[in-house]
């Protein structure tokens, strides 16, 4: 058994200090992942609360035949989705950033950042698994597993985001040349 699969057991058997230490080991990244799905950092520090409760309350309901990182971040994705559409999807609009060269820069660095970019380019689900995929290291069944979509599914998708990412940041690289 390792020591995350002896925290679970002993959680479940009632001991909080084990859970803590769950905590502990998952918050960081849990919290990370949600940040990029939640409007602004205090929306997912609640998401966080929110995932933790709802963890230690079901969590006789784990099935240790996935992996526990897996069983957390769906339930977080579960919570998000019963709140509705997160206040930080809708993207917002630079006005007239030709005429005023701070919002040219402001526009050029969003550009150029690539997990901003993936927020604007991809579908929730699908930048969710790019997230899930290149951040937190998960694979492929385990991404499968937190979206409830095949293994085909995430694999096809993430290839096409790949190339959606490829194709918009080279458009974008491209139309920095005509500034510089």
């Amino acid at each position: 058994m390792s020591d995350t699969e002896d925290l679970i057991e002993a959680a479940k058997a009632g001991s909080v200090s084990a859970f803590t230490e769950l905590v502990h080991e998952y918050r960081e990244g849990l919290l990370r992942f949600l940040v990029t799905r939640s409007g602004s950092f205090a929306d997912a520090e609640d998401a966080l609360q929110d995932a933790l409760i709802n963890a230690y309350r079901y969590l006789d309901s784990y099935d240790s035949r996935w992996r526990f990182s897996t069983w957390l971040y769906r339930i977080a994705l579960r919570n998000l989705a019963s709140q509705g559409p997160a206040a930080g999807a809708a993207e917002r609009e630079l006005v007239d950033e030709e005429a005023d060269p701070l919002l040219h820069c402001i526009a050029h660095s969003e550009r150029q950042n690539l997990w901003l970019t993936a927020r604007r380019v991809l579908s929730d689900d699908v930048f969710t698994a790019m997230w899930l995929r290149y951040v937190e290291d998960a694979s492929i069944n385990d991404i499968s597993r937190v979206l409830d979509r095949s293994g085909s599914w995430t694999k096809v998708n993430l290839l096409r985001a790949r190339k959606a990412l490829d194709a918009e940041l080279n458009k974008a690289a491209n139309g920095s040349k005509a500034y510089g």
